[in-house]
């Protein structure tokens, strides 16, 4: 059944002086309009690459990714993308940051519904004191807040995450995974997401896909979230099976990890 995103035999090769590399092929995967799928396997896999050819940032060798009814091509403002490193302009503030997209995408709104849209953003992702203020006076979950305020702020169809989270301390990156599911309910967002952490994605997706190790890629397993929604951390983890899903999770790293070190048959 076609899916609101269809990633239909996903590839990816390149070129290199020993022959072809193939780094994903075979890729299928649909996301249903609102849900959040996680990408987790080992370093190296093929996840970002996944990732960044659904963002248009990589070129695609086979297969596709469609859109609301529409292949992509390249990208553009339907698609969002946070990556780990927010990637801020230091001489504008966290505001000028986020309007800077604001502007392209919406030519057309007035000043004031523009601003309307930066601020409301700001202020769900808790930057409403700081708006104004430098990347560099921000720590980096801020900026990382800002991040993410200018990939909602676009209004895009869906949320593309290459490890959001990746560089900060736990107790930040637990704050931010809150105001991620937050938002994402809130504005019913399809999001799909890159991450190492396995309780990450227990708590964000909907489903968590699998990844086998590279070279070629794939889905290696398809694992339903029974949690509900809105999600709450404590109903989360005491949900009798978030341990199993867990230990399902780990054995399936660690027999991927065990088949990486086999000799090739």
């Amino acid at each position: 059944m076609p899916g609101y995103i269809e990633l239909y035999n996903l590839g990816k090769t390149y070129e290199t002086p020993k022959g072809p590399a193939v780094i994903v092929e075979g890729f299928n995967l649909n996301l249903a309009k609102g849900e959040i799928v996680a990408l987790l396997g080992h370093s190296g896999c093929g996840k970002s690459t996944v990732l960044t050819m659904v963002a248009g940032l990589n070129s695609i060798s086979a297969g596709g990714v469609v859109v609301d009814g529409k292949e992509i091509s390249g990208p553009g403002p339907d698609r969002g993308v946070v990556f780990q490193s927010p990637c801020l302009l230091p001489w504008m503030t966290a505001y000028q940051n986020v309007m800077l997209g604001v502007e392209r995408v919406f030519p057309h709104a007035t000043k004031q519904e523009r601003s309307a849209t930066v601020e409301y953003y700001m202020e769900v992702v808790g930057l409403g004191d700081s708006m104004h203020k430098p990347p560099a006076e921000l720590s980096l979950g801020m900026q990382q807040r800002v991040g993410l305020a200018r990939a909602f702020a676009l209004s895009p169809k869906m949320l593309l995450l290459d490890e959001p989270f990746g560089m900060l301390d736990s107790l930040t990156r637990m704050e931010l995974q809150e105001v991620l599911v937050k938002i994402l309910e809130q504005d019913q967002k399809t999001a799909l997401m890159v991450t190492h952490d396995v309780d990450e994605a227990l708590f964000l997706a909907n489903r968590i896909v699998m990844m086998t190790n590279g070279p070629r890629a794939r889905v290696g397993d398809l694992i339903e979230s029974p949690f509900e929604k809105p999600r709450k951390r404590a109903e989360v983890l005491a949900h009798p099976e978030y341990y199993q899903l867990r230990e399902r999770m780990i054995s399936f790293l660690e027999d991927q990890e065990h088949a990486r070190h086999q000799p090739a048959a």
